[in-house]
């Protein structure tokens, strides 16, 4: 008997008993039901976090100037260094090739009184010097009007995006900011947009800012140096060391280090994304185990059913044995039949896995649609692992029958 017709035999098998393969093949298929179906909720759901932190920068990396905290080393007071200029972020920003979207800010002030015909609000207002990137990197939205435009960031043109307290006490009566002129700090600016509230988890008081183009900040701080911030949006978050080193080096050239000595500059990398990852890894082998214990209950289940199906067919194997087969034949026969029935219910338990693990991400409001490879095949492979752990003792029993006995067996 060749492997071909022990597949074939094996195929009748099932099929002769098929309410008792129909039983293990479901238990089988709830096994596999829940290791697919937590993994897929898993992917799910990291995804969607991952999207929303990456559109907070939580896939990218800070450059700004060193900070100088006076300490002593040694009795050595540390090294001062110059804080970044203009002109150096600049030139960073024209020299980094690695695919990313790069914002530049500079806080102008904290303490402004913004001024719009005769209201006013108290001055606690801060003004933020930022280039055209800067909404799309803090993922900062705009509820009314447009962004900065790129003349607008490169000439400086005295226009400005407010917040939405701003606007609240400044416009009454449904009257539409964009288009109006505002004041503060003895300059005017035509008001071309309204940022969507932001609220108090934000790390910055967004709501009670107003944005204006960096070169017009710079220009209003009457020659003092302004305290540049970069932030790095990497869009490939796999290319994050690259591009930090590739940051490095072109800063490290800027601003003239010499080798051997330390960055003049202070860089920095969000550390959200890599929280978040330890997390969902966490996660995700909890529901590994939730599905590793339901399928070992599934192997432990179809090695009984396969023992008691060795018991029923003594005679078959004896007669088996009489025409010819070999031990091998037998063993591949049980082996084959196992397999069969594992991947019946693999195939049913990926389906209503990944039917269950959306269908769970959608009651969390998540409307992306995940259909994971990755684990599809691992439950195949499962499945089959599962049924040749779950027939070999069976089938090696029955290769091991006396053909003489087994004939006599009734």
């Amino acid at each position: 008997m060749n492997l071909i017709e022990n597949i074939r035999e094996g195929l009748r098998s099932v099929k002769a008993n098929l309410l008792r393969s129909t039983l293990t093949a479901l238990i089988v298929a709830i096994g596999i039901t829940s290791l697919v179906g937590a993994l897929t909720a898993v992917d799910g759901i990291g995804y969607t976090l991952t999207e929303s932190l990456s559109a907070l920068g939580a896939n990218s990396f800070y450059i700004e100037s060193k900070r100088n905290r006076n300490r002593q080393s040694n009795g050595v007071n540390e090294k001062r260094y110059p804080p970044l200029t203009l002109d150096e972020v600049q030139k960073f920003m024209s020299d980094f090739k690695v695919s990313s979207t790069i914002s530049l800010a500079a806080t102008l002030t904290w303490n402004a009184e913004v001024k719009y015909r005769s209201k006013k609000t108290n001055p606690n207002v801060g003004i933020e010097g930022v280039n055209d990137q800067y909404l799309a990197v803090a993922g900062l939205n705009i509820d009314k009007g447009r962004n900065f435009s790129v003349i607008e960031s490169q000439y400086g043109s005295r226009v400005a995006i407010i917040g939405s307290k701003i606007k609240e006490t400044l416009y009454e009566g449904g009257v539409d900011p964009v288009g109006t002129e505002i004041s503060f700090k003895g300059t005017k600016f035509r008001v071309i947009g309204v940022m969507q509230e932001k609220g108090q988890l934000a790390e910055e008081n967004y709501d009670n800012s107003v944005l204006i183009p960096i070169l017009v900040a710079n220009q209003l701080n009457s020659g003092r140096q302004l305290d540049y911030e970069l932030q790095v949006a990497i869009v490939d978050q796999s290319l994050m060391e690259l591009a930090m080193g590739e940051a490095t080096g072109i800063m490290r050239s800027i601003r003239h280090d010499k080798v051997g000595n330390p960055d003049s500059f202070q860089l920095e990398r969000s550390d959200s994304l890599a929280e978040l990852n330890q997390i969902m890894d966490i996660i995700r082998m909890a529901g590994f185990g939730i599905g590793f214990v339901t399928l070992l209950g599934s192997a432990i289940a179809l090695m009984n059913i396969m023992m008691v199906s060795v018991t029923e067919r003594t005679r078959e194997v004896g007669v088996r044995k009489a025409l010819g087969a070999t031990p091998l034949r037998i063993r591949q026969q049980f082996v084959i039949e196992a397999i069969v029935v594992c991947l019946m219910g693999g195939l049913v338990g990926i389906v209503l896995g990944i039917a269950a693990g959306n269908g769970f991400a959608r009651l969390m409001s998540i409307d992306e649609f995940i259909l994971p490879w990755l684990w599809i095949i691992f439950g195949l492979a499962v499945c089959v692992f599962v049924g040749l752990l779950s027939g070999y003792y069976p089938a090696w029993k029955a290769s091991k029958l006396d053909p003489i006995e087994s004939l006599r067996f009734e």
